[in-house]
């Protein structure tokens, strides 16, 4: 199963030069990277990152991801947390997230 992480450009090319990340601010302060899945991650980027140009999405893989828990988050939804950085080798792909009239275009999910 894919899930999501939505990194700011900064963030994003922080984890590119360094080839790990223990993620945002919030990460850090949470003691958990955050992720969304395909149905959650539209709401992600309205709720945490709205009005922001030059957000990265990225895919991974849950399989062999470890230690990811699923945790009651929104509304008692279950979203994945990794208890440990991000590696750049984690990621399947990223894409970008251009905002238009105000809204993140995603690309299909799956």
């Amino acid at each position: 199963m894919l899930i999501y992480k939505i990194f700011r450009s900064d963030e994003w090319a922080d984890l590119q030069s360094l080839s790990e990340t223990p993620g945002a601010p919030i990460d850090v302060a949470d003691g958990y990277i955050h992720f969304s899945t395909a149905e959650t991650v539209a709401e992600t980027a309205a709720k945490y990152f709205a009005g922001a140009e030059g957000l990265v999405l990225c895919a991974l893989e849950t399989e062999g991801l470890e230690p990811l828990k699923w945790e009651p988050a929104r509304e008692g939804v279950l979203f994945p947390h990794l208890y440990r950085n991000i590696r750049l080798t984690d990621i399947l792909w990223t894409k970008p997230l251009p905002l238009v009239d105000g809204t993140h275009q995603f690309p299909e999910l799956s």
